[in-house]
């Protein structure tokens, strides 16, 4: 019962993605209608790289049009009506695998025109999903919460329960910009995960989220 509620809460957000062309533009400006292709985290940057070989996640993005983030789904959160993320260019790229094996949920999410108004866009989305994360209530599926690292403009967490969860959360209002990154499992019948999460540091998992996006976007750093 428990994975038939995870699959219609996690496959759910798959419906509201629409699949966009591979031809992506490796930097913006002067196009920002898409999320460059070199905004995404180097798959060999990230956890599990050695045992799930993550594929480049450009190649798998899909527009999302009404984009959340994942531990939102799992938590019950409401969306607000005036939701800034309803303005913004975002895509989504998933990797699934079998219950007992890691899956990797990443999104990105940009807000187009003057810097000073994206980048404050950017930060109350961050600032809302953080408090959102840190009373998370978990209507649907029974999860417990603990925040890892809470910072002004980073944000990671581990929910456990009959999904175990590694949540990040980056903003970077240099660029308009979040980033989100999400490894989750589903165990076996027994109780057990193919592999065993491998416990980096939260610093080492949000650095590989951050530093594509100075060169993705440009003049955004230095």
């Amino acid at each position: 019962m428990v994975r038939v509620i995870l699959a219609g809460l996690l496959v759910s957000c798959s419906v509201l993605v629409v699949p966009v062309a591979r031809a992506y533009p490796e930097t913006c400006p002067p196009i920002c209608d898409q999320i460059p292709a070199t905004a995404w985290p180097s798959p060999s940057t990230l956890p599990l790289y050695e045992t799930s070989h993550w594929p480049p996640l450009a190649g798998l993005a899909a527009r999302a049009p009404q984009p959340r983030f994942l531990f939102e789904q799992l938590c019950g959160t409401q969306r607000a009506a005036d939701d800034p993320r309803i303005y913004a260019v975002a895509a989504t790229a998933e990797v699934l695998a079998p219950p007992g094996q890691w899956q990797l949920h990443a999104q990105i999410l940009h807000w187009r025109g003057e810097t000073w108004r994206g980048s404050e866009l950017a930060m109350s989305v961050f600032d809302t999903a953080a408090e959102a994360l840190r009373t998370c209530q978990s209507a649907p599926v029974e999860l417990s919460p603990k925040i890892t690292t809470d910072d002004d403009d980073r944000l990671a967490a581990e929910l456990s329960g009959p999904v175990t969860v590694h949540q990040y959360l980056l903003a970077h209002p240099q660029s308009s910009t979040i980033s989100e990154l999400v490894f989750w499992a589903v165990p076996e019948l027994d109780g057990q995960l193919a592999v065993p999460w491998p416990a980096p540091t939260d610093a080492v998992v949000l650095e590989a989220m951050a530093t594509p996006l100075c060169g993705a976007y440009l003049s955004s750093c230095g």
